[in-house]
């Protein structure tokens, strides 16, 4: 099938994908806006036929992911290339638990997903020259810049705490979503609350609860 018509729905779901680097279809689903899942599942079908999306099975037991296509980078990137859409296999647990706390902020702290700028706009916004370490996502509430980290694989340290420095000097608050309030990585959070005092702590079981239903 090559003669889709693309809908504003369309162009949502392929600009959700490609500034998230990777969706499964649940998150899609909430990310466009759909009633169900079998009619986004439906849609993905459609864009993947022609040629605009892919789904790849890649982890065992984990749902399979879409990603965007060149084609459609065109449509809804400006032709820019892409950031870092290089998938990792070490990676995909890491965006997957980044959508679902997006989700998670979407419904429990009211943010809506257009107001969220993901690690990847925020890379375009900068340029491609020099890299540098941005949030996972980032929102402004109340007047009040708010970066979102996930982190489920502790860094080397000296890294992590240039990170939470950068993040203590750039935003109003620093959310992170860790394993475990009793991993290596929320006590090194902690050790920095003195020297960074914009740091919050939140477990990914809390997240993962809310998602399954057992708040």
């Amino acid at each position: 099938m090559s003669g889709i018509v693309l809908v504003d729905r369309d162009n949502k779901i392929m600009k959700e994908i490609d500034r998230w680097r990777v969706c499964q279809g649940k998150h899609i689903r909430e990310l466009a806006g759909f009633d169900g899942q079998r009619a986004c599942d439906r849609r993905l079908r459609k864009l993947i036929d022609a040629g605009y999306v892919r789904r790849e099975k890649i982890l065992y037991g984990v749902a399979g992911i879409y990603r965007v296509t060149a084609k459609a980078s065109r449509v809804v990137a400006g032709g820019l290339p892409s950031v870092n859409h290089k998938i990792r296999v070490e990676q995909i647990t890491h965006d997957i638990a980044v959508l679902d706390t997006a989700i998670f902020w979407n419904k429990k702290h009211d943010v809506e997903f257009r107001e969220m700028q993901t690690e990847i706009e925020l890379h375009r916004l900068s340029g491609f020259g020099k890299r540098k370490h941005r949030p996972d996502f980032i929102y402004t509430k109340d007047g009040k810049t708010v970066c979102v980290e996930v982190e489920l694989a502790l860094k080397a340290r000296d890294r992590f705490e240039t990170n939470i420095l950068s993040n203590f000097q750039n935003y109003d608050t620093q959310i992170w979503v860790v394993p475990s309030l009793n991993t290596k990585i929320a006590k090194i959070l902690e050790q920095n609350k003195t020297a960074c005092p914009n740091i919050e702590i939140l477990e990914l079981s809390e997240i993962q609860e809310t998602e399954n239903g057992k708040t």
